[in-house]
């Protein structure tokens, strides 16, 4: 009796873990079932299934549930079985036991698709990545783009672009960027010579970032004035390449069309992906100063945002009243904030408009006033105050930025009446570029839609109609964990 008891209290513990990791294992065969069929039958759809799939299971990826999906894909021996289970075998081999025997039970089949290889090499990436192992999936990343570029198939399109994201993800979050910028343009070579506008979308996005991280906002423009042109296929990757485009933009000096990439990227980005949004509303807010605008107080109160954009709400306020104190007061307050963001250049330019706006101020309270008053409210800290101001305001109207003209004998500055803005075209103005984004927002959302091939041909069966509409309501629960994982 004493035995039977021992006995149990063994086996508890192993029942309970095989049954803890048979769920995660079998959600992955069903996965690699489902890139088998689309595989056969030539529907990237479901292999794009299976990959949205796999990111609701990415947090529960173990060593002995990888290992065991391995020894079920892969021919044991292989050498794909060999070198990604070289990465996974590492830690838990006890676990691993265990699992391997529930899964012997089961008597896996063998498949040798490229798609379920490619699978793998990913699914490995990705869990070396979470475990923080950057060194191994640098090294595994660079087999499994080695194998990838042996490969022509355009059912490997989608697995391939995932690869690609994390490929230089490795790399950089060890900060080795810069290795693979060459591997990066051959790539792109090669997709563009195999058709593959996913791949050439995704590749293209990081080769911009791989170029802006260094800070080389020339070699970034000419790739991107000359890569190929075609219509975008993630929407993902669309933000991505606005935002980029925004940051090139920005720096050469082209605001009014820096702010436009910027604002559509922040409209495009999904609401689960904060950070990317964060960033987008922090450069955005800057090009906005920039061109002599001030941002509404509701962009600074996003829901999750007010905490990371509180040092560009103060930047806003100084630029807003014009006070040339506060705005470095709030400069040197945020440096190291700046400095991190890389928008310190860009907010050495705002002084400028900080005197401007303060100027505008001016001008609208009083209708004369003398160029010593002027640079006493714009706080000038320089040897020569008054020529600093007189040349100042002389620019400003210049420019246009204030309606006045400057008396030189008497060192006034002499304001004019403010007329009927309605009598102008601004309001049309104003109106027609509403009016313009939202046809074009319309228009971009109707050609984003998606029909089912053949609808045209043939009536669509009861059966068929089901899974189509099951389909449906799987492609919705998943599509917020993809953003997720894409941001």
């Amino acid at each position: 009796m004493t035995q039977d008891v021992e006995m149990k209290d063994t086996q508890a513990p192993s029942n309970s873990q095989s049954s803890a990791v048979s769920p995660t294992l079998q959600h992955l065969k069903e996965i690699a079932s489902l890139i088998e069929t689309g595989s056969y039958t030539k529907e990237i759809r479901r292999i794009s299934r299976a990959v949205r799939l796999t990111f609701a299971l990415r947090r529960k990826l173990t060593a002995p549930v990888l290992s065991a999906f391995l020894d079920f894909v892969l021919v044991p021996g292989s050498e794909a079985h060999g070198k990604l289970s070289a990465y996974v075998q590492k830690e838990g081999e006890h676990d691993m036991e265990v699992d391997t025997a529930t899964s012997a039970i089961q008597t896996p089949g063998k498949h040798l698709l490229p798609e379920l290889e490619i699978y793998c090499h990913l699914l490995v990436l990705l869990f070396l990545i979470d475990q923080k192992k950057y060194n191994e999936a640098k090294a595994c990343s660079s087999a499994s783009i080695a194998r990838l570029k042996s490969l022509n198939r355009r059912t490997l399109d989608v697995l391939a672009s995932r690869l690609y994201f994390y490929y230089s993800l490795s790399y950089e979050l060890t900060g080795d960027l810069a290795e693979i910028r060459g591997e990066l343009l051959t790539l792109h070579r090669l997709a563009t010579l195999h058709h593959d506008e996913l791949g050439q979308e995704t590749l293209l996005n990081l080769l911009l970032r791989n170029y802006l991280h260094y800070n080389l906002y020339d070699q970034a423009e000419k790739l991107r004035s000359k890569a190929p042109r075609f219509e975008a296929h993630s929407n993902q990757q669309f933000s991505r390449y606005l935002f980029y485009l925004g940051k090139i933009r920005t720096i050469q000096l082209e605001y009014t069309d820096a702010k436009e990439s910027l604002l559509q990227a922040a409209r495009k980005a999904p609401v689960s992906a904060r950070g990317f949004r964060i960033q987008c509303n922090k450069w955005a807010v800057i090009v906005r100063l920039l061109l002599g605008e001030i941002p509404e107080r509701t962009i600074f109160m996003q829901k999750g945002m007010e905490n990371a954009l509180r040092p560009y709400f103060e930047l806003t306020n100084a630029v807003r009243i014009g006070d040339l104190e506060l705005f470095k007061t709030v400069a040197e307050k945020f440096a190291d904030t700046f400095n991190k963001d890389r928008t310190h250049n860009l907010i050495v330019r705002l002084r400028h408009n900080v005197i401007r706006t303060g100027l505008r101020n001016i001008s609208i309270s009083y209708s004369r006033i003398s160029l010593a008053d002027v640079a006493k409210k714009l706080r000038l800290d320089s040897a020569n105050p008054v020529a600093d101001a007189e040349s100042i305001v002389a620019k400003a109207i210049r420019d246009g930025a204030i309606d006045a003209t400057l008396d030189h004998a008497n060192g006034w500055m002499l304001s004019k009446e403010t007329g009927d803005i309605y009598s102008t075209n601004e309001p049309q103005v104003a109106f027609n570029s509403r009016i313009a984004f939202c046809l074009d927002m319309h228009n971009e959302a109707v050609r984003a839609l998606r029909f089912p091939p053949n609808s045209h041909k043939e009536k669509e069966s009861a059966e068929k109609r089901r899974e189509r509409q099951q389909q449906e309501q799987e492609l919705a629960k998943h599509i917020a964990e993809e953003e997720d994982d894409d941001f």
